[in-house]
């Protein structure tokens, strides 16, 4: 946490109605130090760091001149929202972002009054903000609604679908684009910032609506001339006319760092009524240069030294991530198979996509956020004979799952899903942990769905995935294994068949993918059998069986939601053979698990080796328990 005393004027700001106390010629030395905190707390603690510092100005200027939290306030995706949270009264807490029992990284709205609505993925905040506006008029509130949009949040459809209905509605909603050149990017200069001000001053407003009535008594035909005159004016001076044909009146460019040209705009859309959209260009990483330079490395950090920058390399584990298996395994499929292809919801950096977008890139898509379309064009691309590959997190898969059901699998189209960040997934919390994909992929018809046990492992099960001649899923968790060598031979499993990794008493533990290496160390304590699954989807119901014939107690772990998941598979299967036995399933709890250390929160949730021993001794017979407890 930064020293006290060190930001005198924003420490004096424990909420919004001081920010509204002050004179407008501090706000910009109060920029500086919310700037300077911002990089300080990040850069000791970790977090979201580019986004946060491009809209610093913007965040004062919207405080300052909405009397929030009765105005409400939504942001998108909430990467940019650590300013926000700073002047909402979490300045002392900020150091504790993403860290368990500490801030979430994301607006949550238990956390404050000012978090007006949950976030964590994208390009819901107009959708929400359009639904708040909307309870206003009903209830017969003047409140006002203000969603911010941008960091690529403009790419996805259901702004889009938000957008077209807002127009026609007309909610008093003002809607700000954040352009921070990863969604609309447009030059800012003199003209436009001079058009801008005409365009939002009451006498342009007076001028328009005083026009609209005299034209309603002149002749249809002069009436469309003006219209058609109006728009391609506007159309040469601003890239607004997309916007004003969805019913939004569109303002800007404006620089968002400028607070002189901020506030007085703000102040006149804040007294407007109807839909009107304020683009408002930024800089991601602004005030930081390492940060300006390149936005991308510092969208999420972990603790650094400002005056260094990001380490350049690591001096921790030499094993690759999952997410390294698979780029590498693309490159090499890709090499051999001249119609693969590669497909990532603007995710590539985080997918492991940059060596095959450099190395092929004619076959690697970018489809921006939009989960939806990069699953049907997928299934249009396994049409003509091509072999698409989709590279997505288990929580973004979800929005394109219509598609998945009705595009590709009902069509039985050869697409291969590599599913990233399954499970718990650490510090963006319960918006991005990957707990549902194996209970919303197995009861998909002609799905295949596997879970490796190590990263050898998911290098076979993606080849194998291409050879399964219909969908195939391979979902695998974030961050490294166990440290099994990969290797570079590839081979296609057996599909729908597990293997014994250790043979025991009484007891079988049936793992699913990364709960593997734990149930093995389980499985050493109790002298139990130990199965690594492999697949969910076939489920080997021959191993299921025979292993029911020889063990007094099954019981299934996997690093997802028992309802509907691996465990519930094979508790089908047991009751499709009518065997009795007795039957543990062991996965992820039914409410939504928080932010913290991956390793933290699977041992707070029993699923580390000594989690697991300890909730299946639980279910041991007395003498069988008190046994193996003398053994261990």
């Amino acid at each position: 946490m930064p020293i006290p005393g060190s930001y005198p004027l924003l420490e004096s700001i424990d909420e919004p109605a001081h920010l509204r106390e002050l004179p407008r010629s501090q706000l910009t030395r109060l920029s500086e130090q919310l700037r300077g905190y911002l990089l300080e707390s990040v850069a000791r603690s970790g977090g979201h760091l580019a986004a946060g510092l491009g809209v610093v100005e913007l965040t004062v200027a919207l405080h300052y001149v909405f009397n929030t939290p009765e105005d409400r306030l939504v942001w998108d995706v909430g990467h940019q929202c650590y300013p926000h949270k700073i002047l909402t009264g979490r300045r002392r807490e900020i150091g504790t972002v993403r860290r368990r029992g500490g801030l979430a990284g994301f607006p949550k709205r238990d956390e404050s009054p000012y978090d007006t609505f949950g976030v964590g993925h994208s390009s819901t905040s107009v959708s929400a903000a359009l639904g708040m506006a909307l309870a206003a008029r009903l209830s017969g509130s003047r409140r006002k609604t203000v969603a911010v949009i941008g960091d690529g949040g403009m790419t996805a459809g259901e702004a889009f679908e938000a957008l077209n209905h807002g127009g026609d509605v007309d909610p008093d909603l003002l809607v700000i684009l954040n352009d921070n050149e990863m969604s609309i990017s447009e030059n800012v200069g003199a003209l436009s910032r001079t058009f801008n001000r005409m365009l939002s001053g009451r006498l342009y407003s007076t001028l328009r609506e005083g026009g609209k009535r005299v034209l309603a008594q002149m002749p249809r035909e002069m009436q469309d001339l003006a219209r058609r005159a109006e728009e391609h004016v506007k159309g040469m001076m601003v890239p607004g006319t997309f916007f004003e044909e969805l019913g939004f009146r569109y303002f800007g460019p404006i620089d968002g760092h400028d607070l002189e040209e901020l506030l007085p705009v703000l102040e006149r859309l804040r007294e407007l009524d109807g839909p009107r959209l304020l683009h408002v260009v930024t800089r991601k990483g602004k005030g930081y240069r390492r940060a300006e330079d390149d936005p991308i490395a510092y969208h999420g950090v972990k603790a650094f030294d400002p005056d260094k920058g990001l380490p350049g390399g690591s001096a921790g584990s030499r094993r690759p991530t999952y997410t390294q298996v698979f780029g590498e395994w693309l490159c090499d499929m890709a090499a051999r198979d001249a119609a693969l292809v590669g497909i990532t919801p603007a995710m590539r950096e985080g997918s492991g996509l940059v060596d095959f977008a450099k190395r092929f890139p004619e076959r690697y898509f970018d489809v921006g956020i939009a989960e939806q379309h990069a699953v049907t064009l997928a299934a249009g691309l396994a049409c003509e004979g091509m072999h698409p590959v989709l590279a997505i997190y288990s929580t973004f898969l979800q929005r394109g799952y219509d598609q998945l059901i009705h595009d590709v699998a009902i069509q039985n189209l050869p697409v291969v899903l590599a599913i990233d960040r399954a499970g718990v997934v650490g510090a963006d919390g319960p918006t991005h942990h990957g707990a549902f994909d194996l209970s919303y992929l197995r009861c998909i018809p002609n799905m295949t769905v596997m879970a490796p046990a190590d990263e050898n492992e998911c290098r076979q099960m993606l080849f194998t995935a291409t050879r399964c001649g219909g969908p195939a899923a391979v979902r695998y968790p974030r961050g490294t294994g166990p440290g099994v060598d990969v290797e570079k031979e590839m081979r296609a499993l057996r599909v729908g068949r597990g293997e014994v990794r250790r043979s025991g008493g009484n007891v079988a533990i049936l793992a699913f993918g990364s709960m593997v290496a734990p149930a093995l160390g389980a499985g050493e304590s109790l002298d139990a059998t130990v199965v690594n699954m492999r697949f969910v989807k076939p489920l080997d119901t021959e191993l299921i069986e025979r292993l029911a014939q020889t063990h007094q107690l099954l019981v299934t772990v996997e690093e997802n939601v028992v309802a509907g998941g691996g465990g519930s598979a094979v508790a089908e299967a047991l009751a499709n053979a009518d065997i009795e036995v007795g039957l543990m399933q062991i996965g992820l709890p039914d409410h939504f698990v928080t932010h913290g250390e991956p390793q933290a929160l699977l041992a707070e949730l029993g699923l580390d080796a000594e989690g697991l021993e300890g909730r299946i001794r639980t279910r041991l017979p007395r003498a069988s328990r008190d046994q193996s407890g003398t053994a261990g």
